[in-house]
């Protein structure tokens, strides 16, 4: 009973410890809806939550409220990458230096897409306490056909159990009772169902309304394999992933995910191919965000340059850029998704690479990236009701910036301080991952 009281007493002590509340000043506010940056603004953050937002003249400093004066300075939303493994395998040390460099470059929440949930779940926990600095982590349950798992990485992320059979990533067929699948998944407190691949078309159907019926939103590849973009189109998921799959529409999707080939990219470059606008059109009318992953494509031919020898990338970087830059013209909302780790040597979070692509390669604004960023992500997760935007009642989820980001998109390296759920991580206290750390890294 005594340990028992003592663990009680520390509860209690950590709840004191919680963020008062804070005035934040004279500011230029980027709220993350999109409109342009308002100056002179004031906004009052209560324990973990935005109490107001008003111009400065109009909101007093509450009795015994801290005062952080940001004159000349830039506020927004914290940033989302709505695409990132952190456990696959799992390797904890790897996955909190990887999250302490998001938290401390101003990434607030992230989308896990798929990995060991044992271990994602652990560190979704110790996050949201404020145990370890680090993102807020949204994950998924991973779904796929039986012939998928001989991939080794779904050994990996299931050891001790024989892949395909864990709730955080199973096999499905047409004997599978859905449902109860769902279900198990469900049960590894994932907000989603990844449908990943190697599914046909009905099934693809089934899993998506059944996620929905319980509850639960869909994030899908954008092209499954042999299931293809208009067929998962067809199944309403809520996120697709990775622009360049949505090709296969054009091209002809390949039997399975592991009988994937290079994307021809001549009838899609050069102005807007007809089948994918067609495409992009159901996208809006149906709600459905777009997770482009350009850096996975950047990525993609960073490496084939230094090995020719090795497989050639599946898309060019030029086809997925402007693939989505078409998508973003006919209206279709996208978010900043990474699909990688950056090596130690680079101290920002990769989702200010993504932001950078859209940017340089889709043609995006600053502003209009920043919003991919945010707003958009925040959808991306499902958790658009707490974040996104700086608004009343929302998560005080903020970044400080001593730069104008949506001058120049290079000026999110002038950020001062991330504010997660009211706490400071001012960047002046980042400790850079070390090659050490990130050894092995998923």
């Amino acid at each position: 009973m005594a340990a028992y009281a003592a663990i009680l007493a520390a509860g209690s002590a950590g709840a004191a410890d919680a963020p008062g509340a804070t005035l934040y000043r004279h500011a230029s506010l980027i709220d993350g809806t999109g409109a342009p940056a308002r100056g002179g603004m004031s906004v009052l953050v209560e324990g973990e939550r935005i109490k107001a937002v008003a111009p400065d003249a109009e909101l007093a400093l509450p009795a015994g409220a801290k005062v952080v004066d940001l004159t000349g300075k830039y506020l927004a939303p914290g940033l989302i990458d709505s695409h990132e493994h952190l456990a696959t395998p799992p390797n904890r040390r790897a996955a909190e230096a990887n999250m302490r460099r998001d938290l401390y470059g101003g990434v607030t929440a992230i989308r896990d897409m798929a990995d060991d949930l044992r271990s994602v779940a652990e560190l979704a926990r110790e996050s949201r306490a404020a145990e370890v600095p680090g993102p807020d982590i949204f994950y998924a349950a991973l779904m796929a056909g039986p012939s998928f798992f001989v991939d080794p990485r779904t050994h990996a992320a299931n050891f001790g159990v024989e892949p395909g059979h864990a709730p955080w990533m199973q096999a499905i067929d047409a004997g599978t009772d859905v449902r109860n699948a769902v279900t198990l998944a469900k049960g590894t407190s994932a907000t989603a169902i990844k449908i990943y691949a190697n599914l046909p078309p009905d099934l693809v159907k089934k899993i998506a309304a059944e996620a929905h019926r319980q509850g639960m939103v869909v994030w899908t590849h954008s092209a499954i394999f042999p299931t293809t973009p208009a067929q998962v189109l067809d199944a309403h998921p809520d996120v697709i992933s990775h622009t360049c799959y949505m090709a296969y529409q054009v091209v002809g999707v390949p039997a399975s995910y592991q009988a994937r080939v290079p994307v021809d990219p001549k009838s899609m470059i050069g102005g807007d191919n007809p089948v994918m606008a067609g495409l992009f059109a159901r996208m809006k009318a149906q709600g459905t965000l777009l997770d482009p992953t350009l850096r996975v494509y950047a990525e993609d031919a960073e490496r084939f340059a230094r090995n020719p020898k090795g497989r050639p990338p599946l898309c060019s970087l030029d086809l997925a850029a402007a693939l989505t830059r078409q998508a973003f013209r006919a209206g279709v909302p996208l978010s900043t998704g990474t699909d990688g780790i950056a090596p130690a040597s680079d101290p920002w979070p990769t989702v200010y690479d993504e932001i950078s692509l859209l940017v340089s390669k889709a043609g995006l604004t600053p502003a209009q990236a920043i919003h991919a960023a945010t707003e958009v992500g925040a959808r991306a997760a499902a958790q658009s009701v707490d974040m996104g935007t700086v608004a009343p009642g929302k998560l005080a989820n903020l970044i400080v910036f001593s730069r104008d980001p949506t001058a120049n998109i290079e000026n999110l390296k002038s950020l001062e301080t991330t504010i997660k759920r009211g706490r400071a991580y001012p960047r002046a206290e980042f400790k850079p991952p070390t090659e050490q750390e990130l050894r092995d890294a998923p």
